[in-house]
């Protein structure tokens, strides 16, 4: 109003911010309960007895529903509740991760076959990969109405980085929920009560926009794990106007997104085998293991961060040089988790290769960004979201079916993939 006194203007700004907080820890315990989940499930497998393909393929083939759903979520968010939408999201998110937690700790102890554990556990999963995938775009979409065209972009990054920081948050505490009576399947009950406190607050705080205008949009967001730092596409996608669909066949950016799915293949199948290889290579117990996963993972995904937060502002590199020289560091790093003989040098090994997977994302995107013009904006950053979530398709089942050959082969392929891939860069990609 325009007579408020400045005190009621300071009043509405902090009542603002508490709803804005609301949205952000729905984003975190989405994507920490997810990489929380990926820290300790080699164990959970590998305790109960299962092949590692069967326990990679579980958990991943809610990636796989994700990537059918967000776009349709993202659109739904457009016309209907996105509070109610963001509801929905975090109630997928609890139901799949207690009846998860029940099934694995069922099967932990014995009282069902491993086989049923994890027929249960995939049919569960998909609870979350369907209806959790509903959070991202509803909280985009929410606060994207509530904020002045100004500080949206800003507003909507910060969301965004929340994602993010689950990604190491979920690894780093998933192993003080590793509790006596529960065991393994701690984290997700604890993840479950966490988002479950998220919910309730949304529920009763976060004002109802049901009956509101429809000024904001949100987007779909790639699937939350080591591999999915945010990268601006979602951000892009959700403050740029609606316009025709653009095909990976189009001249512009399809080398850009060929590109982006060849490192998200390395980087997933890589991804989904650390853990196994983790407890393979240092010769682990499987009920203890899960601090040494989490610990590689949390590298991981901070080297990720740090490399998209800290350094590629810093260097001011150009795509095509963000993906030659991310695709040369994430091949060194890989490769020396091959000779890497220790959780020490795991670790790094990891973390270098996470950093040069933290150049090529932003690298495609970029590119992908700049080779089209302000109208086609919001097309492209759907097509680059689509290309992130190709990636978890068919890599992690590839990778494992690679790993159970040999465990160091799914690092010596994707190490050659990314090689060649920086190689193929210099001459395919265009110097924008």
């Amino acid at each position: 109003m325009l007579h408020e006194t400045g005190r009621q203007k300071i009043g509405t700004t902090a009542l603002a911010r508490a709803h804005f907080l609301l949205l952000y820890a729905a984003m975190l315990v989405a994507a920490s309960g997810n990489t929380a989940l990926q820290s300790v499930m080699p164990a959970i497998g590998r305790e109960i007895g299962i092949s590692d393909f069967w326990v990679a393929l579980a958990y991943t083939w809610s990636a796989v529903l994700w990537v059918v759903f967000a776009p349709y979520w993202a659109e739904k968010s457009d016309h209907h509740g996105r509070k109610a939408l963001t509801l929905l999201g975090l109630t997928g998110f609890i139901v799949s991760t207690v009846l998860c937690g029940t099934v694995l700790h069922l099967g932990l102890i014995g009282a069902i076959g491993g086989g049923v554990t994890f027929l249960l556990f995939g049919c569960f999963r998909a609870i979350y990969g369907t209806f959790g995938s509903a959070t991202p775009s509803a909280t985009q979409a929410y606060l994207a109405a509530k904020t002045r065209r100004s500080g949206r972009v800003a507003a909507l990054s910060a969301l965004s980085s929340s994602f993010g920081l689950g990604t190491i948050i979920g690894p780093a505490i998933a192993p003080l929920f590793v509790l006596p009576v529960i065991g393994l399947a701690g984290p997700m009950f604890a993840f479950a009560l966490i988002a479950l406190a998220v919910f309730v607050a949304v529920l009763l705080w976060l004002p109802n926009d049901r009956y509101g205008r429809r000024i904001g949009r949100g987007a779909a967001m790639s699937y939350p794990s080591g591999a999915s730092t945010p990268t601006g596409a979602s951000v892009v996608a959700a403050t740029s106007p609606r316009g025709k669909r653009l095909s990976w066949k189009d001249l512009r950016v399809r080398s850009w997104i060929v590109a982006g799915v060849a490192a998200g293949h390395a980087q997933a199948a890589t991804l989904t085998c650390i853990g196994f290889f983790v407890i393979d290579r240092l010769h682990l117990e499987p009920h203890g293991s899960e601090a040494s996963i989490a610990i590689v993972m949390m590298a991981g995904a901070s080297a990720t961060l740090a490399a998209q937060w800290g350094l590629i502002p810093r260097l001011n590199l150009k795509p095509q040089a963000l993906i030659f020289w991310g695709s040369i560091v994430a091949a060194v790093g890989l490769a020396g988790a091959i000779v890497a003989r220790d959780l020490y040098g795991i670790t790094l090994s990891f973390a270098l290769a996470s950093l040069g997977f933290g150049f090529t994302r932003p690298g495609f995107t970029g590119g992908a960004s700049l080779a089209v013009p302000m109208a086609a904006q919001g097309g492209v950053a759907g097509l680059i979201t689509a290309a992130n979530g190709i990636s978890w398709v068919a890599a992690p089942a590839l990778g494992m079916a690679v790993y159970l050959v040999n465990p160091n082969l799914p690092f010596a392929v994707s190490s050659l993939l990314l090689l060649a891939l920086a190689f193929w860069s210099r001459r395919a990609l265009p110097s924008l």
